[in-house]
């Protein structure tokens, strides 16, 4: 089994997504980073490559979508409390992101949705770890 995951995601510019993330306290490994792509750390064996548009493409022949009206996926990023999913989300608004809808309490899970500066989605989320232990 893949002991390790990147996800990849095309930017409008490198500096200013990076700006962004680490706003958001993601670290970068400097090893995997030049003008074209960097190599974000989310956790323990999960890394996000943000690439340039232009570099980006050169691994596909298929169009990039506009992330502003169309929905490319959704990264779901577990947080450890209801707090920490509200102050990242405030922090990431401040750094230029946005909230494209309301936030959800379903009782067990609390979510929130963030776009980040090219309109990538990533869903900020609590759940009640009794709930998960029920399962």
């Amino acid at each position: 089994m893949p002991d390790k995951i990147f996800v990849n995601f095309p930017v409008k510019s490198l500096p200013t997504s990076i700006e962004f993330f680490r706003g958001l306290g993601f670290d970068f490994d400097p090893q995997f980073t030049d003008d074209k792509a960097t190599c974000m750390i989310v956790g323990d064996n999960i890394y996000v490559m943000l690439l340039t548009d232009s570099y980006f493409k050169t691994f596909t022949p298929k169009q990039l979508c506009n992330t502003r009206d169309q929905i490319e996926t959704l990264v779901a990023l577990s947080c450890a409390s209801r707090e920490e999913v509200d102050h990242l989300m405030e922090r990431g608004i401040a750094l230029g992101g946005r909230e494209p809808r309301a936030a959800m309490d379903h009782g067990f899970m609390f979510q929130r949705t963030l776009e980040d500066l090219d309109g990538h989605t990533w869903e900020l989320f609590y759940m009640d770890p009794e709930h998960l232990q029920k399962q």
